[in-house]
């Protein structure tokens, strides 16, 4: 099994390194384009180069993109794409629960205690951090992330680049279109249109996100 690069250096990276271990998965090493952590160690692993110096890596490695905003996630992945095709690889915790009707497509990074049912699709470069639950028939498209405790009903679509905040509730058979974000806490039970924030129990619009 070949070694993983992971390409960001925040604080969720230092989790993922974690991850990777609890996973009998050795990490290589970790890019970043903050020069200033260059040589520096994360999580006890080095911090190689700028994340554009991947291509030295690819021969013998693989990489996963540890970043949990998924519109910098998406940007990263894109520019990794101008320079070749990058192998990624996926993370999945031991302790995870899962049927196998579960569909799960490249770079996805699933942390412990996660519970996902039946006849589920997971897109591409997807988080779903620590004791999250996915309801049977889901649909979760690229680039979602879905912070820790949140729970998804049955039937629910999450489009692309979608947020789910720590402890959300979402309501069985709802559509979170793309670019939402459903905020810490709520509880939905309505669908969010695109590029709009819900907060609140019943979670209400808060502010449409400009780009």
């Amino acid at each position: 099994m070949k070694d993983i690069i992971v390409v960001g250096g925040g604080g969720f990276a230092k989790e993922v390194i974690w991850l990777a271990d609890d996973c009998n998965r050795k990490v290589r090493g970790v890019l970043d384009d903050n020069v200033a952590t260059h040589g520096l160690e994360l999580q006890g692993t080095k911090v190689l180069g700028k994340i554009d110096s991947w291509k030295k890596y690819a021969s013998d490695c693989e990489f996963i993109i540890a970043i949990g905003n998924p519109r910098v996630r998406k940007l990263v992945t894109d520019k990794m794409k101008l320079l070749g095709k990058p192998k990624y690889t996926s993370l999945i915790h031991p302790s995870v629960h899962l049927s196998n009707t579960v569909k799960i497509s490249e770079g996805a990074i699933i942390c412990a205690g996660a519970i996902l049912t039946t006849d589920i699709e997971l897109g591409e470069h997807c988080i779903l951090n620590l004791n999250v639950t996915v309801g049977h028939e889901c649909d979760i498209k690229d680039f979602v992330t879905i912070a820790p405790m949140a729970a998804i009903s049955g039937n629910v679509t999450l489009n692309t680049l979608v947020e789910v905040g720590t402890g959300a509730v979402i309501r069985q058979g709802l559509t979170l279109e793309t670019g939402s974000m459903l905020g810490m806490g709520g509880v939905l039970t309505k669908n969010i249109p695109e590029r709009f924030i819900f907060a609140g129990n019943p979670a209400k619009k808060l502010k449409e996100i400009v780009e």
